[in-house]
């Protein structure tokens, strides 16, 4: 049996055992996304075997994070049993994307490319990649948590986990499109997964071609914590729950982006946890006045009106929630006491 086809195989045996709605997403839509999911390989100085993974998207032409190809200095392209020298790289090093190109052709038709910009918080997506190294593609699904505006995309916080060998992988939203490229998470039980904005490969095209490996550079995520863009910032206190360095750094957030609604969102969650609730509301309803559908912020208003004992108020978020998304009813009516619905 041809080895390319193997593989298919096993990627088909996977996709029956997704379990759950598997939203609308159908088998071959699924099939679509998995098959342009590759490894990168290369051995290390000490003979190690480094690996990560990558997305085909267009002729012979494979997008991963430059930091997969930091620890060798012959990759190659790998799917089943097949294998492909990489020959050239386009860098964008402080985005971390890297573009490479094979040395063959490969079998793999490219993803079908989406938007980040067109993400909705708490849209349901899927990370496929190689996580731990396995041969076959594992999936993750998840929602979009948020995501923030940079260089004409943006990069996305999700609950779609991914682990070490799947840098590189992609995000793919219910209609099977790429959307961005799975490349960092915060350390931690409850981690934090960030992906980066498929929109970038635009730039990274015009980027020269170089041959020389392994790939230096520093990315945006890997900076000194008050180098981060401010979006980054915020995701160490919150782990930590430290609320006064939140605070501190949601409020510059808020002076150099007055109309970021995620800088705000983040503002009324740290005064809530410093039990300032009127600080907090007022900065909830700022960050829903920049973006009514932010279900997240609303939430939170919900949870001041219980304590408030504010009906009238927990009903009419209610029917807001509605909606924008009534699959998040049961996590509200939890959150403020009611049963199945709140009169």
């Amino acid at each position: 049996m041809n080895p390319f086809f193997k593989f298919k195989s096993i990627i088909v045996l996977s996709i029956l055992f997704i379990t759950g709605n598997a939203w609308a997403l159908n088998k071959d839509q699924l099939m679509g996304s998995f098959l342009s999911v590759v490894m990168i390989r290369g051995y290390n100085e000490a003979g190690g075997l480094a690996f990560g993974s990558g997305v085909v998207v267009g002729e012979n032409q494979v997008i991963t994070n430059c930091h997969v190809l930091r620890r060798t200095k012959q990759p190659w392209v790998s799917q089943g049993e097949e294998i492909y020298s990489v020959t050239t790289v386009k860098a964008d090093r402080w985005h971390d994307l890297c573009l490479v190109t094979t040395f063959g052709t490969l079998p793999n038709k490219p993803a079908i490319l989406g938007k980040s910009t067109d993400l909705k918080k708490g849209q349901e997506v899927i990370a496929i990649g190689h996580s731990n190294g396995v041969p076959a593609p594992l999936t993750s699904a998840g929602n979009v948590k948020s995501t923030y505006e940079l260089d004409q995309g943006k990069v996305i916080l999700s609950s779609a986990q991914f682990r070490m060998g799947a840098s590189g992988s992609g995000l793919f939203d219910t209609e099977g499109l790429l959307v961005g490229i799975n490349t960092f998470k915060t350390s931690g039980r409850n981690s934090y997964y960030y992906a980066l904005p498929i929109e970038w490969l635009n730039s990274l095209k015009n980027k020269p071609a170089e041959t020389n490996f392994p790939i230096t550079g520093v990315a945006l995520w890997e900076e000194e914590e008050d180098k981060k863009p401010l979006f980054l910032q915020v995701a160490i206190p919150t782990l930590k729950e430290d609320w006064k360095k939140l605070l501190n750094v949601s409020s510059e957030w808020t002076k150099k982006e007055s109309n970021n609604a995620e800088a705000w969102f983040e503002l009324g969650f740290a005064n809530e946890h410093l039990n300032d609730l009127n600080a907090a509301e007022k900065a909830y309803r700022q960050s829903i006045k920049l973006d009514d559908q932010n279900t997240d912020a609303l939430m939170h208003l919900g949870f001041i009106a219980k304590s408030k004992d504010d009906k009238k108020e927990i009903k009419l978020i209610q029917d807001q929630i509605t909606k924008i998304n009534p699959d998040l009813l049961e996590d509200y009516f939890k959150l403020v006491g009611c049963s199945k619905t709140c009169e």
